[in-house]
């Protein structure tokens, strides 16, 4: 089976707490390189919705905590890649928020391998009883709106998932800002296996 590139990208909250998605990310959010997007709601704006249904023919969407008007998505759903099952929600319902025990509560109930999910506005990734946990941060670094502590800034970032069988080659994206101002996309890579163990 050929591998089918897959964007997990939520909490954009434009235009309200952020002006759009980082021109430099844009730029590589082409069209024709991804087969699906998993947006983990707070899509607060048509313009980028078009934009995301430009970039990827399969638009999957669940309900984030400010998608008021968004009364017919659902809160979770599951998608299989390869091997894997892909369940994915936008977090707020997750209570204590991002808490790794609640969410392999909402792993075992969803019965997936991998769950993505949003809500703090910060990447993390990690494997949790033989099971793998994706927060893909949110795309325009907007703030998060009391979630989380906001000490260190939000930085922008989204995934990338290459699903082949039963192995997930993670891609992270972040807009790192030097000093100076300047600009720069790091990407890392990080790899699950199901029923294995994560190797970076």
């Amino acid at each position: 089976m050929a591998s089918r590139l897959v964007l997990c990208i939520g909490d954009l909250h434009i235009p309200d707490r952020a002006p759009d998605i980082p021109a430099k990310f844009r730029k590589l959010l082409s069209p024709g390189k991804i087969g699906q997007i998993l947006c983990l709601g707070n899509l607060t704006d048509k313009e980028t919705y078009d934009f995301l249904r430009s970039t990827a023919p399969d638009l999957q969407i669940v309900k984030g905590d400010f998608d008021v008007d968004a009364t017919n998505l659902p809160l979770s759903k599951v998608v299989t890649h390869g091997n894997l099952r892909i369940g994915f929600t936008h977090g707020h319902t997750i209570i204590p928020q991002g808490d790794s025990d609640s969410l392999l509560i909402e792993a075992r109930r969803l019965d997936c391998d991998v769950l993505v999910w949003g809500g703090t506005h910060r990447f993390e990734a990690y494997e949790l009883e033989g099971r793998f946990f994706i927060n893909p941060g949110s795309a325009t670094g907007a703030i998060s709106g009391g979630w989380v502590s906001e000490e260190e800034p939000i930085i922008p970032s989204f995934c990338l998932m290459d699903v082949q069988g039963s192995v997930l080659v993670l891609y992270v994206y972040q807009l790192r800002t030097d000093e100076k101002g300047n600009e720069s996309v790091g990407v890392e890579k990080v790899t699950f296996r199901k029923n294995g163990e994560t190797a970076s």
